[in-house]
């Protein structure tokens, strides 16, 4: 599950990252504004998108970005350690997000998925104190559902919205019976509650590997 993290008033102040998280090509845009304490690495930071977002953690994820020092693009995920890429992925259970979210150097790709391939735009807007007597992370702010796993990325979502809109589409039969096999008894692309995100619940990551 997301790490969660109760701020008391007796404790000295926390830092909390404010980050909007948006799904690339996506139209009308599907958003989220989250607020994570300083103190996750960019596990607990992947975590805390797949709840906001809606996502099951069912795939495989990259954060790509800029060394705040020397503007090398550096990718953190999951190590690379047995030879399956040439290039180096630096564990996110070993790197902190304030070791390179800055307000100067405030933007990362986030691709969950890389057969769909969910590109998400990361940004860090504000970097507050913590208010006492609250638990982090949040989500504040978003706008629109989450697309289906496994629908053929953004242009897959857009497609099957077109046909669960048409009861005559040759596919609307088939497109319904699985969306209602993985869970999506009513499909409303337009609504999205950030009061109904909770961090709290078991989440089965398919991919993990040790610290």
């Amino acid at each position: 599950m997301s790490r969660m993290m109760h701020i008391s008033s007796q404790q000295a102040p926390v830092y909390i990252y404010e980050f909007k998280i948006t799904l690339n090509h996506s139209n009308p845009t599907i958003w989220r504004r989250i607020q994570v304490p300083e103190l996750y690495n960019f596990h607990d930071l992947h975590l805390a998108i797949q709840f906001a977002m809606g996502w099951k953690s069912g795939h495989m994820h990259q954060f790509d970005m800029n060394h705040p020092r020397t503007s090398k693009e550096v990718s953190i995920g999951f190590p690379n350690e047995e030879g399956f890429s040439d290039y180096k992925v630096l564990s996110e259970k070993r790197v902190k997000i304030s070791n390179y979210f800055t307000l100067l150097n405030n933007m990362a790709l986030y691709t969950y998925d890389f057969g769909d391939g969910w590109e998400h735009e990361i940004l860090l807007e504000r970097i507050l104190t913590a208010v006492a007597n609250t638990t982090y992370p949040k989500c504040v702010a978003g706008e629109r559902a989450c697309p289906p796993e496994d629908c053929g990325g953004i242009y897959g979502y857009k497609y099957l919205l077109e046909i669960i809109a048409n009861p005559q589409h040759r596919e609307y039969a088939e497109k319904k019976r699985w969306l209602n096999w993985i869970g999506y008894n009513e499909v409303n692309p337009e609504h999205f509650d950030p009061r109904s995100v909770t961090f709290d619940y078991p989440i089965q990551e398919e991919f993990e590997f040790s610290d």
